[in-house]
């Protein structure tokens, strides 16, 4: 059966008598994608979107970009091997060359790379196994807001703790510290000040031998939080994380699955901040639309035995070679100095919004990066921050840019951040669509449920 002739309905209800019930994004992006090209999918009754999930953030030149494309064909027309495990291939090592050549050359210089399994989460296994074995010890460093993840390490160190909470057993010796979440500041001061207290009390942790922590293996974080609500670290507190870490000799671990290549503006978002780490881990966008996920690491950690990670899809050569043709394409386009401009542009949309109601009580972000907190004004609320958020009017706002032909995702506290990830090929014309439809989305919801609040 090609099911090319079925409706979205007949194919979302098959999909939801055979796929499990761990299913997200079809329970409230209700369609089944027939085409795709750049930023827009066509679902199979004909209706088109803006897509600003975009694969969560790893299409970074969008659908079927011709490059990619090419590259893929040449590949396969020419007999090129498919799936080598970690052995060799020209196209692999092609794939190297335009990864470390995206890299600063201060990290790259000495760079070792580990190709893991297909997703993400892997990485930061890796990541966690590395630092373990080349220290010899055990506790880990995170975040709170944090997400690396659905494995077990890697679910460990989530912040969100309903999808923890059914599952005894996770990785031991994680230990949450606050993260500088200016809107929700956990030290109830937010600013500078705020994102100050938080690097003190991480220093004040580490040096008092009564708090708790044995000998850490390592510290890892993301510069800015994605599915914690598109949140972006000062870059003050990630220069003060990298000296207190480096000067007590504990591994700085950034994940840039999502922000990494040109995403937030430059093309790793640790180079806002100007310090360098010492493991990296990379996925979504370094493959071209493929699985692909790498760590790359200071190659003084490179204390593994043989074997001591693996992988039987380590060795998906078609994603090298649509790696490598993405990377080439950001690297000659600059593409994060676009992510910059456009993302510039939509966020003075998305404050303009902002400014017409008083849901919106938060818009942040970097480059291509961006959210919008939903809150609710009038309700009482004791947390962290002015407000409560509001995940409901978030929820309904997705419903409503997806009506009017906009796709997004939702993230941080309560799901209340309506979050954009769009491909970084994405226009200044189509950042002024998009914001239009989203505008409009925002002001439907709010005069549904407050018909005096006037938006234009």
């Amino acid at each position: 059966m090609t099911y090319l002739e079925h409706g979205n309905g007949a194919i979302l209800s098959q999909q939801a008598r055979r796929e499990s019930n761990a299913r997200t994004y079809p329970r409230y992006l209700p369609l089944a994608i027939r085409e795709a090209e750049g930023i827009t999918v066509t679902d199979m009754d004909g209706n088109e979107y803006y897509d600003c999930l975009a694969g969560a953030g790893t299409l970074a030149l969008g659908h079927n970009h011709p490059r990619v494309v090419e590259a893929m064909e040449d590949a396969l027309e020419a007999s090129r091997p498919i799936h080598t495990l970690d052995i060799s291939t020209p196209a692999k090592e092609r794939f190297v060359d335009s990864l470390f050549a995206s890299l600063p050359d201060e990290f790259s210089d000495r760079a070792k790379i580990q190709f893991c399994s297909p997703a993400g989460t892997d990485a930061v296994e890796a990541a966690l196994k590395l630092v373990k074995t080349a220290t010899g010890n055990r506790s880990i460093l995170g975040f709170q807001g944090a997400y690396h993840g659905m494995t077990s390490g890697s679910l460990a160190l989530m912040g969100d703790t309903e999808a923890k909470a059914p599952l005894p057993g996770l990785m031991d010796d994680v230990h949450h510290l606050p993260y500088p979440y200016d809107y929700r500041c956990p030290f109830g001061v937010g600013g500078e000040r705020g994102h100050e207290i938080a690097s003190d009390y991480v220093e004040n942790l580490l040096d008092d031998d009564e708090g708790g922590i044995t000998e850490p293996a390592g510290l890892i974080l993301e510069p800015v939080q994605g599915e914690g609500g598109a949140i972006p670290a000062p870059d003050p507190w990630l220069r003060e994380i990298r000296r207190i870490t480096r000067e007590r000799e504990i591994p700085l671990i950034l994940d840039e699955i999502q922000a990494g290549l040109g995403r937030t503006g430059e093309r790793y978002a640790f180079e806002h901040a100007g310090i360098t780490p010492d493991v990296l881990t990379l996925s979504k966008a370094i493959g071209g639309g493929l699985p692909l996920s790498v760590v790359v690491y200071d190659e003084s950690l490179d204390a593994w035995e043989p074997g001591a990670h693996a992988g039987t899809f380590r060795g998906n050569q078609l994603a090298m070679v649509a790696g490598e043709a993405t990377i080439d394409y950001v690297l000659e386009h600059d593409l994060d100095d676009h992510a910059a401009e456009v993302g510039a542009r939509l966020r003075d949309h998305l404050d303009a919004t902002g400014e017409r109601i008083d849901a919106v009580g938060d818009v942040r972000g970097r480059g291509l990066m961006l959210g919008v907190e939903f809150v609710d004004p009038d309700a009482d609320w004791q947390g962290a921050g002015p407000h409560a958020p509001d995940g409901e009017f978030a929820e309904a706002v997705q419903a409503e840019c997806f009506d009017r032909g906009l796709i997004i995702e939702l993230g941080g506290r309560a799901s209340a951040t309506a979050r954009f990830l769009p491909p970084l090929t994405v226009t200044a014309t189509q950042i002024d669509e998009i914001a239009a439809i989203f505008a409009e989305a925002v002001a439907a919801v709010a005069a549904e449920e407050n018909p005096t609040e006037v938006a234009a």
